[in-house]
């Protein structure tokens, strides 16, 4: 730090068998203030991941080039700093990662002594690490980061301290000291007076700790801006009941000074003429921390595009104070609208489909890759000015662009004239990433929830065939969570003139090998079914199968032949749940058949044949788990319950009925599982 200039440093440790950059050494800043980056997995975009990843120096010379290449620092951290990251390597091995940071300055470049001195430091840290996991002692990084303080190279004499200590406590104003870690070092009376404390309770405590009503986002703001960009901040504060504080906070390389004194109300500190105004004051006038955090979470929760969108247009706009928004994205060489909020559908219609390479401002920033802010309908029609208008009075457009990939661009705008200030870029410039990081998650989503439902659908059967005598209904539903393909199948099988089988079953698992065994299971049952033999042979046969192939699943299955002649059924089941029986009379029962072992297990299996009458206006339903499995409930009491709502359900039509039963089930279980449903009615 001393021979860069960094007012940050922080080192990472990486442990050869994991991907995650461990924080080991923080200096120049509060380790809470570090704790969003404790852990940071090699495949994130942050600086010190993408360092270790390409084994090269990644600098970022700005606010805006950090908010654009790694948003969620940039949303975190709105101020102006720069940063550079370097690997510690030695060999063919990373053991880690330097990072510094610096408050910006022009020109916002890397120098070459910066750059020798971290060289130098990452090669002598490499070798360290190497040299110490070969002797057996790996340098492991602590639970927590360790905290190095930088010290003051003058130390004062008693007599020297004495002076100090008596001219601060002359001062009309509040004085203050706080360490690297933020804890009140020193206070003098005047400030003690001033927020109504003791001396003494104040001294080795964090000001928001002990005064409640500097806990709001004005001191921590105030407090981080300074630690990072190393300019003095201000704010005024109520200090209750009545008194207006000003307070100033002066960085330095170890710890910051506090100034404070009474303030109007209201009012915002006069700086001093060597005081930068204070970035973060000016971005959370405007934007709140709390609605841009709930917003951030809800993003990385949404699974689809569709949700993805609807996220954006119902948060972003309170929490950014814009007056509308349009979300385009790329389809063919044009910007399509895919959400919107604050405008009118006629003039979304203007607007949706114009090209890619048109002279818009939507479409410039797609292709530029960098944001554009109007202050001004001036300044929008300066830079272009064939573009149609929207009736708004200033504008930011964003690109989403992430990891090379163009998803399209989202446009802000604002009913008064918008200053922009750099932090507020920034964060808007963050939020925009972090968008198109979650399209880019959900759009991989969508591409698999569609390429999965569609192998699984493929699988089943698209129309049943006509039974004389039965009405045969199906319905299949796949699960709510996740996206993986999972193995219920059914089939219904015209055997020959006075027979037909019906089979429904469900392979273990919830992807691609459980889908592809269900489709072998199926294919199995079904060409058993057409040789006219007993239900109980055909599962021993398919399981036969299964051993035969090598299956390392296993699969239930519940197998019906129907005697279409003297409505008859004979049924077998493989570990299946029971089926139901609805009785002309409207009573229904659960039919309990001799048990057999699931399929795929024993290839000796033997496996028992029940007959039972179905007469005319019986109903015989067939399901998978998924209808009657509910977290914490007996499955017998959920097939007591299906069978109540069969009960109940008499007067209903067949597809009713199964509708019904779907319903109940959908809307009184926590659902992780996909349901499939057969039911079969004897009509004459």
């Amino acid at each position: 730090m001393q021979d860069t200039g960094a007012s940050v440093a922080l080192v990472y440790l990486l442990l050869p068998s994991e991907r995650v950059l461990h924080l080991a050494v923080v200096s120049g800043a509060p380790v809470r203030l570090t704790a969003p980056w404790a852990q940071v997995p090699l495949d994130s975009p942050e600086a010190m991941a993408q360092a270790v990843r390409e084994r090269r120096l990644v600098w970022l010379g700005s606010q805006e080039e950090v908010a654009l290449r790694n948003p969620r620092t940039g949303l975190l951290l709105p101020y102006d700093f720069m940063v550079a990251a370097a690997p510690m390597a030695h060999g063919t091995t990373v053991w880690g990662a330097l990072v510094l940071v610096w408050p910006t300055r022009d020109p916002p470049e890397l120098g070459r002594p910066e750059r020798d001195a971290m060289d130098a430091f990452c090669s002598r840290a490499g070798l360290f690490l190497q040299q110490a996991a070969d002797r057996g002692l790996p340098l492991l990084p602590g639970a927590q980061p360790r905290a190095l303080s930088r010290r003051s190279p003058r130390i004062p004499g008693r007599a020297e301290a004495l002076a100090a200590v008596e001219f601060a406590e002359g001062l009309p104003m509040g004085c203050w000291a706080l360490d690297a870690d933020g804890r009140i070092t020193f206070v003098n009376a005047a400030a003690a007076k001033m927020v109504g404390a003791d001396a003494a309770a104040l001294l080795g405590a964090r000001p928001e700790k002990v005064l409640p009503w500097l806990s709001d986002t004005r001191f921590g703001d105030a407090y981080r801006a300074a630690i990072v960009t190393r300019r003095p901040t201000s704010f005024t504060v109520l200090c209750p009941p009545d008194q207006w504080l000003s307070f100033r906070l002066y960085p330095h390389a170890y710890g910051i000074s506090v100034q404070t004194s009474p303030a109007t109300t209201g009012q915002a500190p006069t700086a001093a003429p060597w005081e930068q105004p204070a970035p973060p004051s000016e971005s959370n006038q405007v934007i709140g921390v709390y609605p841009l955090t709930q917003l951030a979470t809800t993003l990385t929760e949404a699974a689809g595009v569709h949700e993805v969108v609807a996220q954006v247009t119902g948060q972003l706009m309170p929490a950014i104070g814009a007056q509308a928004l349009a979300l385009m994205a790329v389809d063919e060489g044009r910007l399509r609208i895919i959400g919107h909020r604050g405008y009118t559908a006629d003039l979304m219609n203007r607007f949706d489909a114009i090209p890619l390479a048109s002279r818009s401002p939507a479409a410039h920033v797609v292709a530029a890759g960098v944001p554009s802010f109007f202050a001004t309908f001036a300044d929008l029609e300066r830079a272009y000015p064939a573009a149609p208008h929207d009736g708004k009075a200033a504008w930011a457009f964003l690109p989403l662009v992430a990891s090379g990939r163009t998803f399209g661009s989202l446009v802000l705008s604002y009913d008064q004239t918008h200053p922009f200030p750099p932090a507020e870029r920034a964060v808007l410039t963050s939020l925009a990433g972090l968008i198109t990081q979650a399209l880019d998650r959900a759009s991989l989503y969508d591409a698999k929830h569609q390429l999965a439902h569609s192998l699984q659908n493929a699988l089943l059967p698209h129309v049943l065939p006509t039974i004389p005598g039965f009405e045969v209904v199906a319905r299949y539903l796949p699960t709510t969570r996740g996206i993986d393909v999972g193995g219920d199948f059914y089939d219904l099988i015209r055997c020959d003139a006075t027979g037909a089988a019906a089979a429904i079953g469900d392979v273990e698992g919830h992807n691609v090998n459980a889908a592809a065994l269900m489709g072998q299971v199926r294919t199995a049952v079904h060409a058993h079914a057409t040789t006219g033999a007993p239900p109980g042979d055909v599962l021993a046969r398919t399981n036969r199968l299964m051993a035969d192939i090598g299956a390392s699943l296993f699969a239930s299955c519940l197998y019906v032949h129907l005697d279409l002649t003297h409505h008859r059924a004979h049924l077998a089941t493989a570990g299946h749940p029971p089926p139901l029986l609805r009785h002309p009379d409207g009573r229904t029962e659960v039919l309990d058949l001799p048990p057999g072992l699931l399929l795929g297990i024993d290839p000796t299996a033997h496996y028992t044949t029940t007959e039972i009458p179905l007469p005319p206006g019986a109903v015989l339903a067939l399901y998978t788990d998924g209808l009657v499995e509910t977290p914490g409930t007996d499955i017998d009491d959920t097939i007591a319950d299906l069978a109540n709502q069969l009960t109940h359900s008499q007067d209903q039509t067949m597809d009713a009925l199964a509708d019904t039963l779907v319903h109940h089930a959908t809307h009184t279980t926590l659902r992780n599982d996909d349901i499939a449903l057969l039911l079969i009615q004897a009509t004459n």
